[in-house]
């Protein structure tokens, strides 16, 4: 909701402050300023349960409760709001590059099949191939989007399971072991990226809205 609510709402309002010219001209910039700007806010309300969620994966059995009901007033209760948020500048380093590759490349990618691949007038395209374009490319961003926030997805995951500052877990595992995993991660986040685009248009379309990318 946040991430994609308010890069629709950041692109408005960033074009109004540039003009319509300038919006056009650097709008790669506006793609990627947008993006951010959505995901730091985001970021705020996703990185509770993201501690929550990573500590129920990786606590020892019988350590902690394995549900968010339980597990949720134990945190709270050892260290508070402060344990919830430990991780949070990680979490800005691994999902805002992240969600402006997801968004730039996205937004390049239609651009480019449009304007190189499928050469007819957009409008003359069925809404379900539309939708098939939407799904390709954002299967294609979240390829990019895996690669640039694994490093940050590995050192978040440590650092809330083992504790620790960012030098002291990259002296432990070095720079390979910030990698490992990355196959696995580029199948799961290309899927992810290619259908959370893909539920996004549907929506949009059948609500009669024009499918992103244009």
């Amino acid at each position: 909701m946040c991430k994609f609510g308010f890069y629709e709402i950041f692109k408005d309002v960033y074009k109004g402050i540039v003009g319509p010219d300038n919006a056009a001209k650097y709008q790669t910039v506006g793609f990627a300023i947008a993006s951010a700007s959505a995901e730091f806010i985001a970021d705020v309300a996703l990185c509770p349960m993201e501690a929550l969620k990573v500590k129920i994966q990786t606590s020892d059995p019988g350590t902690f409760p394995l549900t968010a009901r339980e597990g949720w007033p134990k945190m709270m209760n050892e260290g508070g709001w402060p344990l919830f948020y430990k991780g949070i500048v990680p979490l800005w380093c691994r999902q805002i590059p992240y969600t402006v590759v997801k968004f730039v490349a996205f937004e390049k990618t239609v651009r480019f099949l449009y304007s190189n691949v499928f050469t007819a007038p957009r409008d003359s395209y069925s809404k379900g191939f539309q939708l098939m374009v939407t799904f390709m490319s954002g299967y294609w961003a979240g390829i990019f989007c895996a690669i640039v926030s694994h490093p940050a997805d590995t050192m978040v995951s440590i650092m809330n399971k083992q504790g620790g500052t960012a030098g002291e877990i990259y002296a432990r595992i070095g720079f390979n072991g910030l990698w490992a995993g990355l196959g696995a991660r580029i199948f799961m986040i290309g899927t992810l990226t290619g259908l959370q685009w893909w539920i996004y248009d549907t929506y949009k379309v059948a609500v009669g809205l024009q499918a992103s990318g244009k």
